[in-house]
């Protein structure tokens, strides 16, 4: 038997289409209606050769949440393609262009 498992967002928006409350769910998470400020989703179209995406934020994520969002998914960018390609190399330079990131952005933790 195969196992189906379920990922809902729900987005609130302003009269001018701008997200006010964006809430998620997912069945094998354990998180239900849990709120959020942002969210990317990316969808690999295989019929098109091209990836498809969503990128939302409420109009109350403010930029230093933006930096850190960005920093981290760009880290993680670079262990999920790790896993799934083996390009050790790469990712390395990915991970390196993070640290960058983080410190042209200033957001590298304080020693």
């Amino acid at each position: 038997m195969n196992k189906t498992s379920t990922i809902e967002l729900a987005v609130s928006l302003n009269e001018n289409n701008v997200p006010e409350t964006i809430h998620w769910s997912a069945t094998d998470s354990g998180h239900h209606d849990a709120s959020t400020k942002a969210f990317f989703l990316s969808i690999w179209d295989a019929r098109e050769n091209n990836a498809l995406r969503i990128d939302l934020w409420t109009e109350d994520m403010t930029v230093d949440e933006m930096k850190q969002f960005f920093h981290q998914s760009l880290l993680t960018m670079a262990d999920s393609f790790e896993k799934a390609t083996g390009e050790t190399n790469i990712c390395e330079d990915l991970r390196d262009y993070c640290y960058h990131f983080a410190d042209k952005m200033n957001i590298l933790p304080r020693e």
